[in-house]
């Protein structure tokens, strides 16, 4: 089975952004989350806050790590598995 290294791209894209957004929202109003979005997203990405502006930036940086990540590991899959 091969895997289409776009498709799985923009599926983890989609799912890795959409958790920085949601999870940067929730923070903003509750705090729920703040330490690991400290620790982890403000340590990866530039200029990215705790904040209305920072949920759009997470869901962009997020999406463009998840889409990158999950396509080279779908070209290593299929390498891997064409032996």
């Amino acid at each position: 089975m091969k895997l289409k290294p776009s498709a799985l791209g923009i599926a983890l894209g989609l799912v890795w952004g959409g958790s920085l957004f949601i999870t940067t929202w929730l923070s903003y109003y509750t705090g729920y989350g703040r330490l690991f979005l400290e620790v982890l997203a403000q340590s990866i990405y530039p200029w990215y806050t705790i904040s209305p502006l920072g949920s759009f930036l997470g869901l962009f940086y997020g999406f463009l790590d998840g889409f990158i990540s999950a396509g080279l590991i779908a070209l290593i899959y299929n390498k891997l598995a064409a032996r």
